[in-house]
């Protein structure tokens, strides 16, 4: 399953960069995209565990940007 979402107060390109690089490790996740620029996220995961896995997700980029929300 592919999706995109929206994030709102990401801060800068290096947040970005490591929270696209922390998500890619995540077992089922087969690709994300973050994207500064345009405030989105694009990711393609298994659709059987796609909620566990944006679960995941939220948790990870929490830990790099705490202020950014990812809208669901």
């Amino acid at each position: 399953m592919k999706k995109v979402f929206k994030l709102e107060d990401l801060d800068c390109a290096n947040c970005a960069a490591k929270m696209e690089r922390s998500v890619a490790k995540i077992d089922g996740v087969n690709s994300v995209s973050i994207s500064f620029m345009a405030q989105r996220m694009s990711i393609e995961a298994e659709d059987e565990k796609f909620e566990e896995i944006m679960d995941e997700v939220v948790k990870k980029c929490r830990k790099v940007e705490p202020d950014c929300r990812i809208i669901r």
